[in-house]
């Protein structure tokens, strides 16, 4: 099996995303980007550092000064602060243009070195070495990079393509479950707005990627970092055929920030993706039964398809898809789906629409 995919823009090899079981092979990967010599910051946070940061230092240690800034965990910790913080250490350390972020960490570690990298000095290199599930799939790959600002998520961020991004895939057997399982929500909706005989491979080796057998696992997040590659590929700066990758993300991200971070992004866009679903169904677009095996899928891996016990006001959840940032001239831009595996960007649903959308949610007529 083919273990590295390259991105590619305008023609040009950008950055590879490289897929091993172990850190072995990371300095030589490094080795490639001809920063001999050059200064490494490896960016992580309290729960990682104590897995691998002394691993990953070591590994890199061949092919320069490694040093480490280390961030309490959470995402509270995602902020403009916490970058400020970042840059005192850079400019202490004495930092320049051609030295090196590592981002060693899940979605909060890559966001927030990916930001510090596209800011500080203007922009220096920064790598992905992303260490949960989540990451592995979705926020290592296309450039996103970005903070929180007053609980509105990713409000403050760059556009800033990593030089690499390195997955080790033994760091998922060091993932609690919940954490595991968090990511299956980008996972399952890859194959739902792209590729419905990858969302029928999903269901078929359930039982395999709730066990997180290597083999299955390496396949399973080879195939999602295809599909993100290939969108991302194509539209690189979200004007267009990109925004699909937001299926699920408007209501996510509502329940997100209103739960004030307490449940899981991959849990969030779980919910999401059900409730799309479902309003793709009401408008007669997608066959009720696909609805229902949809939620059956979610439902299959344990992550949430209602808000019924969630203590959530339906309308406060309006209120919070307003301040998305994925707002076109006060229209959201939601995603729907034609059909799974078929998904396309819909700018004229109601605020109606997803007020009765939250409330099938809130009715818990699913998983009850």
């Amino acid at each position: 099996m083919n273990d590295r995919i390259t991105v590619h823009r305008d023609g040009k090899n950008i950055y590879d995303i490289v897929l091993k079981s172990s850190f072995d092979q990371l300095a030589e990967e490094v080795s490639h980007l001809k920063a001999e010599g050059q200064k490494f910051c490896v960016v992580t946070d309290s729960h990682v550092a104590p897995l691998y940061l002394d691993e990953v230092m070591s590994c890199l240690s061949s092919q320069g000064r490694v040093d480490s800034f280390v961030f309490p965990a959470g995402e509270a910790q995602k902020n403009l602060n916490t970058v400020r913080e970042l840059y005192r250490f850079l400019i202490q350390k004495r930092y320049d243009r051609n030295d090196i972020l590592v981002a060693l960490g899940g979605g909060v570690v890559g966001d927030l070195c990916g930001f510090g990298a596209a800011t500080f000095l203007r922009g220096i290199r920064f790598i992905q070495v992303p260490t949960t599930l989540l990451s592995q799939v979705d926020s290592s790959i296309g450039g996103k990079t970005g903070v929180d600002f007053d609980s509105y998520k990713n409000m403050v961020g760059a556009f800033h393509m990593p030089s690499l991004v390195y997955t080790s895939t033994k760091t998922l057997l060091t993932l609690s479950e919940e954490q595991y399982i968090s990511g299956m929500g980008e996972i399952i909706k890859h194959g739902l707005i792209k590729n419905r005989e990858y969302y029928q491979w999903i269901q078929k080796h359930a039982e395999q990627i709730k066990k997180r057998d290597s083999q299955t696992c390496l396949e399973m997040i080879l195939e999602s970092d295809k599909i993100k590659r290939d969108v991302v590929e194509k539209d690189p700066m979200e004007k267009g055929e990109r925004a699909l990758l937001n299926f699920g993300h408007t209501l996510g991200h509502a329940v997100e920030k209103l739960m004030d971070f307490q449940m899981l992004h991959g849990q969030c866009v779980a919910l999401g993706c059900v409730g799309a679903a479902w309003l793709s169904a009401k408008r007669n677009l997608l066959p009720q039964q696909e609805t229902e095996d949809i939620c059956k899928t979610f439902q299959t891996f344990g992550l949430p398809i209602n808000l019924k016990h969630s203590g959530l006001e339906e309308q406060a959840i309006l209120e919070a898809t307003k301040s998305d940032k994925k707002m076109d001239a006060g229209m959201i831009k939601f995603i729907l789906l034609h059909k799974i595996g078929e998904a396309f960007v819909d700018r004229t649903v109601t605020d109606k629409e997803i007020l009765d959308t939250v409330k099938f949610l809130s009715g818990g007529i699913y998983g009850e």
